[in-house]
């Protein structure tokens, strides 16, 4: 029988989606299951978005679309990007795709060859490790425990390039998994240290990058050192902040090399977006703000009442995220213990028997290179929050 090519032994199904479609079985079969494990923002677009896509089905041409996009979804998107500090860009920097995914995809073809290092702060989104096992490339990680509020520091990442010269170096900020955002001082000095190792690639993943909480404000290296702008990529989505994940679409911004090589990816893969999806795109960012601008003051809120919960057992240790809509509590103070006189060894074990003993899905922090943790997403419907927090309070109390 012939096989399957290599690189699909290389290849994992997402941790994430497969504890959340657990969660859904159980509930399913009668449980009663909250889920705090899979990162949808659980809000829908502003109904001008939904008009704007009604309003392209109307009119569809039936046609192929534009493989880089078309000139007013790219228009809007960079506007879009000069509100947050990024200016200077044209049509030939941009490129589209299903997703952020599809994005960092189309990067990892573009940029790396097999052997080629790739470099990211742990933890980390898990599909960075998954692209880069299925291109073969090597991935370094550079740990960044809670100890260091989950944040990489301008000595190791000079140490890490230095040492391991990657071809590129992938950075996520606001976090997923930690929910941290680095401050304009971070992201300052980091590009200080980045401007000293001209061989290396910079993508920096900031699809949160409006779900942003007291006071903060999203910063870029490029604004900082402007010569790294001819490297470094940016990488957003309407995912998140337009609660729009099922829609699927993804950008790039960078060098105008970068872009083009995407595109003629988008050429051979996906050919470019539909256009009632393009429709609610432009829609979406060009239009009222309002709705992601009243969503992240509601996940401020939420992220309040969780640190509240994790602040208050004793023996976690949770840096305070200031972004997305996560937190990623260090929860080894139970290994060790049992819990019903089942032992909890690790993070895995610690998960499995939240969700067995009281009905609460949560990810292993194993599954982004940090196995003292967990993620918890807290974008459930507001009710389900507290009772499931409590819960998590009460498996911590029962454990000996």
């Amino acid at each position: 029988m012939p096989q399957l090519a290599q690189r699909m032994s290389r290849a994992k199904p997402s941790v994430i989606m497969q504890i959340a479609d657990k969660a859904k079985r159980l509930k399913a079969d009668g449980r009663d299951i909250i889920s705090f494990s899979i990162g949808v923002p659980n809000f829908l677009p502003g109904e001008h978005v939904y008009a704007a896509a009604r309003d392209a089905l109307a009119k569809d041409s039936g046609q192929y679309g534009s493989n880089r996009g078309t000139d007013a979804l790219l228009d809007a998107f960079l506007q879009h990007i000069e509100k947050l500090g990024l200016t200077g860009y044209g049509r030939a920097n941009c490129s589209t795709g299903i997703g952020a995914k599809h994005i960092l995809y189309n990067l990892g073809e573009a940029l790396l060859d097999e052997g080629d290092v790739i470099m990211f702060p742990a933890p980390y989104w898990t599909t960075y490790m998954d692209i880069a096992e299925i291109l073969n490339a090597t991935a370094v990680e550079l740990p960044c425990p809670a100890s260091q509020n989950y944040k990489l520091t301008p000595a190791q990442l000079d140490a890490a390039l230095s040492q391991h010269k990657p071809k590129v170096f992938l950075f996520n900020n606001p976090s997923n998994p930690t929910g941290m955002v680095y401050t304009g001082e971070e992201i300052a000095a980091l590009a200080e240290v980045l401007v000293k190792h001209p061989e290396t690639w910079i993508i920096t993943d900031d699809i949160y990058n409006r779900m942003l909480f007291d006071g903060l404000k999203y910063t870029n290296f490029v604004q900082f050192r402007p010569e790294l702008r001819e490297r470094t990529v940016f990488v957003d989505s309407l995912s998140k902040t337009y609660g729009m994940p099922g829609w699927r679409v993804g950008f790039l911004v960078g060098p105008e090399s970068v872009a083009k090589a995407a595109t003629t990816l988008n050429s051979n893969h996906i050919t470019g977006l539909p256009e009632v999806v393009t429709a609610a795109a432009i829609a979406a960012l060009s239009g009222p703000q309002d709705v992601p601008t009243e969503k992240c003051a509601e996940f401020q809120a939420k992220r309040d009442i969780v640190m509240g919960a994790m602040n208050a057992i004793p023996g976690v240790v949770c840096p305070r995220p200031q972004g997305a809509f996560y937190v990623f509590p260090d929860v080894s103070c139970a290994f060790g213990k049992s819990h019903n006189g089942k032992k909890i060894e690790n993070d895995v074990d610690f998960c499995s028997l939240l969700l067995e003993a009281k009905g609460v899905a949560c990810v292993p922090g194993s599954a982004f290179g940090e196995p003292k943790a967990l993620r918890i997403s807290y974008t459930c419907p507001t009710p389900q929050l507290a009772p499931g927090l409590a819960r998590i309070q009460e498996f911590f109390a029962e454990l000996n």
